[in-house]
């Protein structure tokens, strides 16, 4: 089994890229690969909770967001200094996360076998 991690850096309705991110993870996770999700920069803002996409013609993809535990998809990693730079705290997100320092990010990364950038 490989080890996935998946980088999200983009806003949630910036277009149809995080659906079909979201369908590689759950794809992955069907398959039983090991998958876990990091949060960077502008991708915080996927986590927010009391999202209203209506009239962008998108998806609310907050359910599927909740979705991932079914999947065994339980290892969520938000960058602190992104989380801060959007003004949100852990009690603003949708799913529980391990918050981790931007110095951290790279130890991380290597304890995964692929790594999927959006």
């Amino acid at each position: 089994m490989k080890r996935y991690l998946f980088i999200m850096r983009r806003l949630p309705y910036s277009g149809t890229h995080l659906q079909e991110t979201l369908d590689a993870i759950l794809t992955a996770a069907a398959f039983d690969q090991h998958v876990a999700l990091l949060f960077v920069d502008d991708a915080v803002w996927q986590l927010k909770s009391q999202q209203q996409p209506v009239g962008l013609a998108l998806k609310d993809t907050s359910a599927i967001f909740k979705a991932l535990q079914i999947y065994d998809v339980n290892e969520l990693y938000v960058e602190q200094e992104s989380l801060h730079a959007a003004g949100l705290t852990d009690v603003d997100l949708i799913l529980p996360v391990v918050s981790l320092a931007r110095v951290e990010i790279s130890s991380l990364m290597r304890t995964y076998d692929v790594i999927v950038p959006d």
